[in-house]
Protein backbone atom coordinates (compact mmCIF):
# COMPACT_ATOMS: atom_id res chain seq x y z
CA UNK A 1 0.00 0.00 0.00
CA UNK A 2 2.79 2.25 0.89
CA UNK A 3 4.42 1.33 -2.73
CA UNK A 4 2.10 3.95 -4.12
CA UNK A 5 3.36 6.47 -2.21
CA UNK A 6 6.29 6.85 -4.49
CA UNK A 7 4.10 7.54 -7.67
CA UNK A 8 3.86 11.23 -5.95
CA UNK A 9 5.09 14.00 -7.41
CA UNK A 10 6.54 15.61 -4.51
CA UNK A 11 7.80 18.56 -6.46
CA UNK A 12 4.35 19.97 -6.87
CA UNK A 13 2.98 21.03 -3.03
CA UNK A 14 -0.13 21.19 -4.29
CA UNK A 15 0.16 16.99 -4.61
CA UNK A 16 1.96 16.40 -2.04
CA UNK A 17 0.99 17.85 0.80
CA UNK A 18 -2.66 16.82 0.39
CA UNK A 19 -1.30 13.10 0.05
CA UNK A 20 1.53 13.59 2.93
CA UNK A 21 -1.96 14.79 5.04
CA UNK A 22 -4.00 11.31 3.80
CA UNK A 23 -1.02 9.04 4.44
CA UNK A 24 -0.47 10.47 7.69
CA UNK A 25 -4.14 10.96 9.01
CA UNK A 26 -4.93 7.36 8.34
CA UNK A 27 -2.42 5.31 11.00
CA UNK A 28 -3.53 8.57 13.58
CA UNK A 29 -7.75 8.00 13.19
CA UNK A 30 -7.24 4.05 12.71
CA UNK A 31 -9.64 4.64 9.53
CA UNK A 32 -8.94 4.76 6.00
CA UNK A 33 -12.02 6.75 5.08
CA UNK A 34 -11.13 9.58 7.31
CA UNK A 35 -7.60 10.05 6.06
CA UNK A 36 -9.35 9.63 2.68
CA UNK A 37 -11.73 12.31 3.62
CA UNK A 38 -9.03 14.97 5.24
CA UNK A 39 -6.95 13.92 1.96
CA UNK A 40 -10.01 15.60 -0.31
CA UNK A 41 -10.76 18.49 1.97
CA UNK A 42 -6.88 19.53 1.96
CA UNK A 43 -6.10 18.97 -1.86
CA UNK A 44 -9.50 21.28 -2.33
CA UNK A 45 -8.21 23.99 0.04
CA UNK A 46 -4.96 24.30 -1.02
CA UNK A 47 -5.88 24.52 -4.86
CA UNK A 48 -7.93 26.93 -4.17
CA UNK A 49 -5.42 28.77 -2.09
CA UNK A 50 -3.03 28.70 -4.85
CA UNK A 51 -5.57 29.78 -7.99
CA UNK A 52 -5.47 26.76 -9.79
CA UNK A 53 -8.83 26.70 -9.75
CA UNK A 54 -8.72 29.08 -12.69
CA UNK A 55 -6.84 26.01 -14.99
CA UNK A 56 -10.10 23.40 -14.08
CA UNK A 57 -7.72 20.96 -11.91
CA UNK A 58 -10.61 20.15 -9.68
CA UNK A 59 -13.33 18.64 -10.86
CA UNK A 60 -16.88 19.59 -9.54
CA UNK A 61 -17.04 16.21 -7.91
CA UNK A 62 -14.39 16.94 -5.35
CA UNK A 63 -15.87 20.24 -4.37
CA UNK A 64 -18.89 18.55 -3.42
CA UNK A 65 -17.20 15.59 -1.82
CA UNK A 66 -15.03 18.49 0.34
CA UNK A 67 -18.28 20.24 1.10
CA UNK A 68 -19.81 16.93 2.15
CA UNK A 69 -16.92 16.16 4.24
CA UNK A 70 -16.64 19.47 5.58
CA UNK A 71 -20.17 19.70 6.65
CA UNK A 72 -19.96 15.52 8.21
CA UNK A 73 -17.30 17.26 10.56
CA UNK A 74 -19.03 19.78 11.76
CA UNK A 75 -22.46 18.12 12.72
CA UNK A 76 -20.77 14.74 13.77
Amino acid sequence: MFSSMLNIDFSDLSEAIPAFIAAVAMPFTYSISEGISMGIISYVIINLASGSYRYKKISALMHILAIIFVLKYIYV
